[in-house]
């Protein structure tokens, strides 16, 4: 495979920084688009992982850190649920404009809520895949219960998330509650695949039956045995890679 970086601009003028992976011999069978878990980035292992080995089997992916994450310009304090989705959008009219259009679409977590929603604005994507995802955005509203008051209080407030320091603003906490059902996945239609974990301990199993039951055919649902919500074994990145070749050849 061959690795580049690349930049492509956000809708409020930002640069977002981002890392395409394309086969090495041969044009690709199709382009994907990857989305990065909470405050992570498009380097965590699970990412990379997945990006190369889609890669070697002949589909191109592009990865990216989100507004104001790794490498990318912005603030993450003026971030939100709804700026990601912006952010995937811009990112599938990069690659529409400047490589091949994004056929499939892979989010991590709640990249995996945000390319549910984003997927619907995106008529040229034609498959749709989530990894350890919860149903709603609103499922990370946890993550500020102890600082939830003081943030709506004051405006914002330093919050630790995943052993770093963000501040985060009462916008973010705003945003999560507008996106507190699943009915726009009804609403998908597209071919939708969930992996997920029986013994994910960060989302719980419950919210791949909610996107199931919310999502209408052709759907498809892998257990992802054993696996930790990062995936941080490299067989079990690796798999889903496997899974996504074959499952994504009737769609590609």
């Amino acid at each position: 495979m061959t690795r580049s970086k690349v930049e492509f601009t956000n809708t409020q003028g930002q640069k977002l920084a981002g890392l395409l992976e394309l086969p090495s011999q041969g044009e690709a069978r199709g382009m994907a688009l990857f989305a990065h878990c909470f405050t992570c980035g498009k380097d965590i292992a699970a990412a990379s992982r997945i990006g190369r080995a889609l890669a070697k089997h002949g589909i191109g992916v592009l990865r990216f850190d989100f507004t104001g994450l790794g490498s990318s310009d912005g603030d993450f304090g003026n971030t939100s649920f709804s700026s990601n989705i912006e952010d995937l959008l811009s990112a599938g009219h990069f690659l529409e404009e400047h490589y091949e259009t994004p056929r499939m679409i892979i989010g991590h977590s709640l990249g995996g809520a945000a390319v549910l929603a984003a997927a619907q604005r995106m008529p040229f994507v034609e498959a749709v895949a989530t990894i350890g995802a919860p149903a709603t955005a609103n499922h990370v509203q946890h993550l500020f219960d102890g600082k939830a008051d003081e943030i709506r209080e004051v405006g914002e407030a330093e919050v630790t998330l995943a052993g770093r320091k963000f501040n985060v603003k009462s916008q973010m906490l705003d945003d999560l509650v507008q996106w507190n059902t699943p009915e726009h996945i009804g609403n998908l239609r597209k071919a939708l695949i969930i992996f997920h974990s029986p013994v994910d301990q960060v989302v719980d199993i419950s919210e791949a039956a909610t996107i199931y039951q919310a999502a209408k055919h052709p759907k498809s649902f892998i257990s992802l045995d054993k696996a930790d919500h990062l995936l941080s074994r490299a067989a079990d990145a690796e798999y889903v890679a496997d899974m996504l070749v074959a499952w994504s050849s009737r769609y590609l």
